[in-house]
């Protein structure tokens, strides 16, 4: 069996921040990308604390950027929902659940656009 880590993401948590998420969209009729947690910085070395990604292999936004859209995918099938990481309007990692259809913009994207 291949191992699944989910580094410093706390599932729980997780699973709690997705129902108050759909809670949400129901109510409100959001669509598209919902901020879960927000990590109010963009420091890679602070991220990676906070993520506790002690393994990755490159400490700069192509590596960062690998490993948190691994997570994400990963965390993603556990939850049975679509979750990725963005940087937030602030220019903070954020984890977004994604209510509509497709994914509407890359990490990499929206780092690179900043």
């Amino acid at each position: 069996m291949n191992e699944v880590k989910v580094y410093g993401l706390c599932l729980g948590r997780l699973k709690h921040q997705l129902n108050i998420a759909r809670k949400r969209c129901e109510t409100l009729a959001l669509q598209g990308n919902i901020l879960l947690e927000s990590y109010n910085t963009s420091d890679i070395d602070e991220l990676i604390d906070i993520l506790d990604l002690y393994d990755i292999e490159d400490r700069n936004w192509d590596g960062l950027t690998d490993k948190l859209d691994d997570l994400a995918q990963t965390v993603s099938a556990l939850m049975r929902q679509t979750l990725m990481f963005a940087i937030t309007d602030e220019g903070h990692l954020g984890f977004y659940f994604v209510t509509g259809g497709s994914v509407s913009c890359r990490l990499v994207e929206s780092v690179h656009a900043k």
